[in-house]
């Protein structure tokens, strides 16, 4: 670090600590159970004055607590929040669907609204049933009128007291039921589900979780990034207060106290931060005098801990060398390589380059920047494509394991990756793939998917399939590659134990972050599988926050809800019949993949 760039960092930092709003008792980002990053109108429950959105039980197996609003229901929170949305789960349903309780269909979810926040319920996967009573005392003509209304609906009636009419996506294209229009003794309910399969029971099909998008009202907003705090009254009416200024209440705009206070606060703030920036300042000045010797310290502790780790690897390969492909040294590599001349891409494990064997075979080679997770990503790669042999899987032809140069050795595969090809912001100079060979992509992936999970020895579990780590030949012939997450286990183990989340994110099942959902095994690539596919018919990424609709901005749900209503897919490049017919079963099958229970 040069003087120059030392002073510089300081006075970044200096400038960072004197600008901004200063809250001294709220964090401005603060972590709960497996949530994390969070921040206004979120807040913990034990700082009741830090937001509106209460959180509790952060220690609480499996998920924390939330409350939309102040004596309102407790839900889980079943992942962090995303574009104003967050996914909640009710307990009460939950063991109620667990225990195939009747009670479950007494539930009507309502949210009510406040002047601070408000919230609506995303329906992209709640269905219509219809609770009607079953009494002795029902007409014939009643019965019939009944009868009526639900031709073509399936029927539940293993509760006492009332039946369940319903019907599911696709079952068929007659127009549904209007709640408006029901026999006398039938009523409406909406209820979230998990699955668009009956075959699993009434029950199991149903699920306790549901998505909120939530909304701050611009009263709030003002009063917030002003300085204030978001109050309702007894009489539902917003106010904005100041905790520094107890006179200084309503809304912001309409009152000139609270401008004098977000001006006191200011002062205060600049105040305060000039004092943090100094002490700083020192506390810098400190660390960059011992840091000759802390670097000197970390650069001995890693010396030791890359020794132990190449001992490990050293020792897999030697046990390993029935099965491991050809060794080269770092000579060889540089020789292939040219001297590292003609490099195809690169990422956070390093650099790919093209090269030649001396039998005029074009390779591809994966130069390793570091180890990871002690090695355990180098020998999957190495144990996990030594033992394939399929069309759809790529070819390992050997490794370098020397010191610290550490290199794969793949089969050249001309058209590089598979997310080049399938988004509509790809280069000019690529051409977008059609329909019939999309699906011949999607076919032959799900042929080494089906070959990994069954076909080897050993199952072989990828944990990472995704648009970039599927290869395409000069013929756009599919190959799954990137084995550095994988997980090999015996072929008769369908549940399979790992210490934390392994994936992309967009890509990753969901039982691998919540593991009560089930248990996770070689089901984990199917969903990853669904989701790739859904990009790669959709030509965009599944989450895409720059689209104009805010319905449009998780795309699985959009088409699920065309599908639901029986529309058009509108999706790119459908040239005939035959082509929109493909599409249409390619989502379909995409969409079983992606359903939140592994068994379904």
């Amino acid at each position: 670090m040069t003087f120059t760039s030392f002073i510089s960092f300081l006075l970044i930092s200096y400038l960072v600590q004197t600008k901004g709003r200063n809250d001294s008792t709220c964090p401005k980002s603060f972590s709960c159970g497996n949530l994390t990053d969070l921040s206004f109108p979120f807040s913990l429950s034990t700082q009741p004055d830090c937001g509106i959105m209460f959180l509790s039980g952060c220690d609480t197996k499996p998920f924390p607590r939330i409350q939309l609003f102040p004596e309102g229901d407790w839900y889980y929170a079943l992942g962090n929040p995303f574009n104003y949305t967050v996914e909640l789960g009710d307990p009460k349903l939950h063991a109620e669907l667990m225990q195939h309780k009747c009670q479950a269909f007494n539930k009507y979810f309502f949210l009510p609204n406040s002047p601070s926040i408000s919230f609506e319920i995303v329906p992209m996967n709640f269905v219509n049933f219809f609770k009607c009573n079953s009494t002795s005392k029902s007409t014939p003509n009643i019965t019939q009128k009944k009868n009526d209304h639900f031709a073509g609906y399936k029927m539940y009636n293993g509760c006492k007291g009332f039946s369940i009419y319903y019907k599911l996506p696709g079952d068929d294209d007659d127009e549904d039921v209007r709640a408006g229009n029901l026999p006398a003794n039938c009523s409406l309910i909406r209820l979230p589900i998990r699955s668009i399969s009956d075959d699993v029971g009434l029950f199991n099909m149903l699920s306790p979780a549901f998505l909120v998008e939530y909304k701050l009202s611009e009263g709030c907003y003002r009063c917030h990034y002003g300085g204030g705090q978001c109050r309702t009254d007894i009489a539902n009416k917003f106010h904005c207060t100041y905790p520094n200024n107890p006179q200084a209440q309503g809304h912001q705009e309409n009152n000139p106290h609270a401008q004098d206070a977000i001006t006191t606060r200011r002062k205060f703030g600049l105040t305060l931060g000039a004092g943090t920036g100094l002490l700083t300042v020192g506390l810098l000045i400190l660390l960059f005098y011992f840091r000759e010797k802390i670097m000197r310290y970390k650069c001995l502790r890693f010396s030791e801990s890359n020794a132990e780790d190449n001992q490990k690897v050293e020792a897999f390969l030697k046990n390993y060398s029935s099965y491991a492909p050809n060794r080269y040294n770092y000579t060889d590599i540089k020789r292939i390589t040219g001297h590292f001349r003609s490099k195809l891409g690169q990422g956070g494990f390093g650099n790919v380059y093209r090269g030649s064997l001396c039998n005029g075979s074009q390779v591809a080679v994966k130069v390793l920047n570091k180890l990871k997770g002690s090695g355990e990503d180098f020998i999957n790669e190495v144990a996990g494509i030594s033992r394939t042999s399929h069309v759809n899987i790529v070819s390992l032809v050997g490794f370098c394991f020397e010191g610290h140069k550490r290199a794969l050795v793949y089969e050249f595969m001309p058209n590089g990756s598979l997310e080049k090809f399938i988004y509509e912001e790809r280069s000019d100079s690529v051409r977008r793939l059609g329909w019939p060979i999309l699906y011949k992509i999607a076919l032959g992936i799900a042929r080494g998917l089906e070959y990994l999970h069954r076909g080897c020895t050993t199952r072989i579990l990828h944990f990472d399939i995704k648009p970039h780590n599927i290869l395409l030949d000069e013929d756009f012939c599919q190959k799954i590659s990137d084995f550095g997450l994988a997980k090999l286990c015996m072929k008769q183990e369908s549940i399979v134990s790992m210490l934390g989340a392994r994936g992309t994110i967009g890509y990753i099942a969901p039982e691998i972050v919540c593991r009560n959902l089930g248990g996770v095994s070689h089901k984990s690539d199917v969903y990853s599988y669904g989701m790739m596919v859904l990009e790669m018919v959709g030509g965009r990424k599944n989450v895409d926050v720059g689209v104009d609709r805010t319905s449009e901005i998780y795309f699985p749900h959009w088409l699920y809800r065309r599908i639901e209503l029986d529309e058009e897919l509108q999706l790119i490049g459908i040239m005939n019949e035959e082509e929109k017919e493909c599409a249409r079963k390619t989502v379909m099958a995409s969409l079983w993949c992606i359903q939140t229970d592994p068994s379904s």
